[in-house]
């Protein structure tokens, strides 16, 4: 099934170009109280909504798919888990752009780690990318993006798809810079996950799919996941070595060779076999001072 959050929290069951609005189905969710339980409530309580959706589709109001805004299809992960460099082209094509490694020797995933990015960096695609500024490269990285489902920890990589809740597309945006990715990935819109979440079923193997970017119609980036040098389930099995993981929280896979640089006005289109296609507008920051 494809799920999606849209015009500001309705939930939706994407049917070809019809969005289906369940989100009656919400109402079964349980009451919460502070201090709330980490992790995303929707993902928590997936398993049990599903049949739920399933009975309302019949009755359940359509609207066409191009009018809905589409929101992230998680609301509440308790982290975003980056994987760096982890396409051996991305690598090579690291070394041997400067204004990539800004003079530093790039290495492997094995050095590096992992790394997080800030919740506050989450959107959908009807956000957009907002460019903080531009005396900088912003560049786009294409990515599956895996949901995780259930609370874990010490995963074996044998059993780690079994925590999956689904699989979504994802832009991680970068700053080109010498600070530290986190701060770099972090900017507000520079996690944009989308256009819908994918449920676990409905992909036999992540570790198979195409995946391609463009820049304006312009082709920048194409591979297939079967190239990550550590694939899905080593990357749930490495994150969850070190932190616990909750539901809905989203693990970004790596991204391929062919980033590039994006500026205001330009539009990015990112697709994964088996998943969709996200579309986001790119603009530039105006600096005002917001408050909620």
């Amino acid at each position: 099934m494809r799920l999606c959050r849209f015009n500001h929290d309705r939930l939706g069951a994407v049917l070809g170009d019809t969005v289906a609005d369940v989100s009656a189905v919400l109402e079964t969710l349980p009451s919460l109280r502070w201090p709330l339980p980490p992790g995303d409530m929707l993902i928590a309580n997936l398993e049990h909504l599903l049949p739920l959706i399933e009975r309302a589709l019949d009755r359940a109001p359509r609207r066409p798919l191009s009018g809905c805004a589409l929101d992230s299809p998680v609301a509440n992960p308790t982290k975003i888990i980056g994987a760096p460099v982890n396409y051996q082209k991305h690598i090579e094509e690291a070394r041997a752009d400067r204004q990539i490694n800004v003079g530093n020797d790039v290495r492997t995933i094995d050095y590096y780690g992992l790394f997080l990015k800030a919740n506050s960096s989450l959107v959908g695609q009807a956000a957009g990318v907002i460019l903080p500024s531009m005396d900088r490269r912003h560049d786009h990285e294409g990515e599956l993006a895996v949901v995780i489902g259930q609370v874990c920890r010490n995963v074996p990589a044998s059993q780690a798809l079994q925590y999956v809740a689904g699989y979504s597309v994802a832009l991680d945006m970068t700053v080109r810079g010498s600070e530290d990715r986190s701060f770099r990935k972090s900017p507000d819109t520079y996690s944009v996950l989308g256009p819908w979440l994918v449920t676990r079923d409905e992909i036999a193997d992540p570790g198979q799919l195409d995946l391609w970017l463009q820049v304006n119609g312009a082709d920048r980036q194409r591979t297939n996941t079967r190239h990550l040098i550590y694939d899905v389930p080593r990357l749930i099995e490495y994150a969850s070595s070190q932190y616990t993981l909750h539901p809905g929280d989203i693990i970004m896979t790596g991204t391929p060779e062919g980033v590039g640089p994006v500026i205001p006005g330009d539009v990015i289109e990112a697709g994964i076999s088996g998943i969709g296609t996200l579309r986001v507008d790119v603009s530039e920051q105006r600096g005002e001072l917001r408050t909620k």
